[in-house]
């Protein structure tokens, strides 16, 4: 099993819940994205820039990392995030995903160490639900 699944993580927050941080989504989608991924057990925490999603990683283990293209906040590029967490030695193993539609988007998270993602768009598909069970494990609900 690779070390980017979910044996890898088993949360280290003691109670074995896996723990999601949604980065950069306007409240809506954070709502639509915290539904979909409660399915899975997880405790869900949103930020919205760099400087609080680096804070909440050093306080506490994550098991997925979730970052819009661009940020609700500001509608800064979230690629920049994403980079920053893949070259910091505290962070670079925590999987991210990039929240895109966009294939040439998806493409260069990819070639920066995300995981292949998704868009909002695909969060009903069968797709989604498969990605995010390779990462959290199978749904509770």
């Amino acid at each position: 099993m690779s070390s980017r699944s979910v044996e890898r993580s088993a949360s280290g927050n003691g109670a074995g819940r896996k723990r999601v941080l949604d980065v950069g989504q306007c409240q809506p989608d954070h709502g639509s994205l915290r539904r979909l991924l409660e399915g899975f057990g997880a405790e869900v925490v949103q930020t919205h820039g760099l400087g609080d999603t680096v804070a909440q990683l050093r306080a506490g283990p994550f098991d997925l990392v979730l970052i819009n293209r661009k940020l609700d906040a500001d509608y800064s590029d979230g690629m920049v995030i994403l980079k920053h967490l893949k070259q910091d030695p505290a962070t670079k193993d925590t999987p991210v995903i990039l929240i895109s539609n966009y294939a040439d988007a998806q493409s260069e998270a990819i070639a920066a160490g995300a995981e292949p993602g998704f868009g909002k768009a695909q969060l009903s598909e069968p797709a989604t639900r498969e990605i995010l069970e390779r990462l959290l494990g199978a749904p509770t609900a």
